[in-house]
């Protein structure tokens, strides 16, 4: 190879480190390489993972590897565990939206995810159930506000 092939490949890669450099300043590889960011930090967002849970929260960091979910909320299921004997009928199931960080373990309001774990990513509705549950949560300071109540189809017997 000759002195003047060589310093065009020279040039050519310095070319091409510097556009790699720039594109990763302004952010615009964050769509290309697994996304750091979720470009929408201040909306909600459900995470869904594969055990069935699902979380509510924002999500601060999305690497490819992780996601790191901050201002967590999931659903409880609160079930009568023995029915009412005067009743053919289940009752009804409720639903609790619950701030994570009361547990037993005390977790601290941040959850890393491993990304192979999560089956997809929701933005939730400003006007939702849960982000009104939740904004109602700020606002007041107690606990969350059920957003639903799910009734079991009744047991039919022939």
């Amino acid at each position: 190879m000759n002195a003047r092939a060589a310093s065009r490949i020279l040039i050519a890669l310095i070319v091409i480190v510097l556009i790699v450099l720039g594109l990763s300043v302004t952010g615009v590889t964050k769509k290309f390489i697994g996304g750091a960011s979720t470009g929408n930090e201040a909306a909600w967002q459900a995470v869904f993972l594969n055990n069935g849970q699902v979380y509510f929260g924002k999500i601060t960091s999305d690497t490819g590897k992780e996601i790191i979910l901050q201002d967590i909320y999931y659903l409880q299921v609160d079930q009568t565990l023995q029915p009412n004997q005067n009743q053919n009928q289940a009752q009804p199931s409720k639903l609790s939206l619950v701030k994570l960080g009361n547990e037993l373990h005390g977790p601290k309001d941040r959850m890393r995810i491993n990304r192979d774990q999560a089956t997809f990513i929701e933005d939730l509705k400003d006007d939702g159930k849960v982000v009104t549950a939740i904004n109602d949560f700020i606002k007041n300071g107690s606990q969350p506000t059920t957003p639903a109540t799910t009734n079991p189809s009744p047991t039919t017997t022939k």
